[in-house]
């Protein structure tokens, strides 16, 4: 069971998906990315959100389910938010 996998992905304001046989096209404010996902992944966009759902229980069909949540969830980020990086100073 993929808890990540799970999880809708909601869209923001701006943000555009498109489906184009196995291809993913996210597009927004700062740019647009392009992602090829694994095949037998089954992407649904609906009103507002994305779902990923997985064709079977094998376990390569369960590593995926996650791993094509993720990638397009973090195309979303990448095309809304500003590229960052965030440091944690630690010491004397």
């Amino acid at each position: 069971m993929s808890r990540i996998g799970k999880k809708p992905i909601e869209l923001p304001a701006g943000v555009e998906v498109e489906l184009v046989g196995n291809i993913v096209t996210v597009k927004g404010p700062k740019g647009m990315l392009t992602q090829v996902i694994p095949t037998g992944m089954i992407v649904k966009i609906e009103a507002g959100r994305v779902v990923v759902e997985r064709p079977s229980e094998e376990k390569r069909d369960k590593s995926m389910h996650g791993l094509t949540r993720t990638l397009i969830h973090n195309m979303v980020i990448g095309v809304t938010e500003q590229f960052r990086k965030v440091l944690e100073v630690n010491g004397v």
